[in-house]
């Protein structure tokens, strides 16, 4: 398959402080001259922070690592876990469509993904939470059919479940991984023949399984605008022993309200119990002041903010969305008032503070 980067593409790329700081230390797991090596991780830590790997990002890290672009992007472009365009904000769902899974019924899950996310892959859905395509083999033929969706296998799918699993997802919860019909790994369909080990001998779950209910980052990725390895979905109930669990660990979704991307990101304990295992959600509070904004441009037409170097037709659009239309008004704001607008442009983050719009503006605004 002809894998392209995407047409649109941001101007930059940066890590965040803990996400470089966590970058670094995997290179010092490489011998001196060896330090490429730490590409794929750095690559799909990339992709977490922003949701997609980018042309600058694979640049920024092949910078990193002491790499000719073009090597970056082989590596990027060979390996579908790295998305080369926009996918869906919850999840990217990937099908496997090679000869066990399309004998057992992948053609019934595509029909699913077309039904209730787009009718073609890389096309996201209305709500922009979903997105699906069809690849290679992913390695587990015998609970075939199969698809990853985000981090995790999910094996010996039926139509019905699958879609059912995509329901639960968009309500912001995330379905159990591994086999939907109770088989603990590969064993046959009819039980185990050889080897037997009875079922009162082992966990619930096969390792990968447990893994992924206690880590609880399995779909959704990593914000990577504070400290990594923070997951959306909350759950506690996966603790053992009797000390309390991290407040600040990844959990899973219950059926706590969730916000736009179907993730609940702010779920908090309810105070005064000793066990958090009950949730209500935790106000936020937006950080900075809110600066004076317009309905509308003045009568003369807004002005080309996309001449603030940072600024394409998308975040214009975002912009203008928010009130936001003439030099003189982003000329004229407070640092408090920068902190609101960068914590507001949902998708472009700190994108006011890091591309110094205020300097800029306010030397458009003197020429204009």
């Amino acid at each position: 398959m002809l894998r392209r980067l995407h047409h649109e593409q941001p101007p930059s790329f940066e890590f965040t402080p803990a996400n470089r700081e966590w970058a670094e230390a995997q290179i010092t797991k490489f011998p001196e001259g060896r330090q490429a090596s730490a590409i794929i991780p750095l690559l799909w830590r990339a992709q977490e922070q922003e949701g997609w790997l980018t042309r600058p990002a694979i640049e920024h890290v092949a910078e990193m690592l002491g790499m000719a672009y073009m090597r970056a992007l082989e590596v990027a472009t060979f390996y579908f876990m790295f998305q080369l365009e926009p996918v869906g904000d919850v999840a990217h769902v990937q099908v496997c469509g090679t000869t066990s899974c399309m004998i057992c019924g992948a053609e019934d899950l595509m029909e699913v993904c077309k039904e209730k996310i787009a009718a073609k892959p890389f096309e996201r859905s209305a709500d922009g939470k979903f997105s699906w395509e069809e690849v290679e083999c992913l390695g587990a033929c015998a609970n075939a059919p199969m698809a990853q969706i985000g981090k995790d296998y999910y094996e010996d799918l039926t139509k019905e479940r699958f879609a059912e699993i995509l329901d639960e997802l968009a309500a912001g919860k995330v379905p159990t991984p591994g086999s939907q019909i109770g088989r603990f790994a590969s064993e046959p369909a009819g039980g185990i023949t050889s080897l037997e080990t009875t079922k009162g001998d082992r966990t619930e779950h096969n390792a990968s399984v447990a893994l992924a209910l206690e880590i609880g980052d399995t779909v959704k990725r990593i914000d990577g605008t504070e400290v990594p390895l923070k997951a959306p979905w909350r759950d506690f109930s996966h603790s053992k022993g009797d000390a309390d669990p991290d407040p600040d660990g990844p959990v899973l979704a219950g059926d706590h309200p969730v916000d736009e991307t179907g993730a609940d990101k702010r779920a908090a304990p309810v105070e005064g119990e000793g066990h958090p295992e009950t949730f209500e959600p935790a106000e936020e509070a937006t950080p900075g002041s809110k600066p004076q904004l317009m309905d509308q441009a003045r009568d003369g037409g807004a002005d080309d903010l996309k001449k603030i170097k940072g600024i394409g037709p998308k975040l214009e659009e975002l912009c203008h969305s928010l009130g936001i239309f003439h030099y003189d008004q982003i000329a004229s704001w407070t640092d408090e008032e920068v902190a609101w607008v960068d914590s507001n442009l949902e998708g472009f983050k700190g994108r006011v503070s890091r591309d110094e719009w205020v300097p800029q503006a306010r030397e458009l605004s003197r020429k204009g």
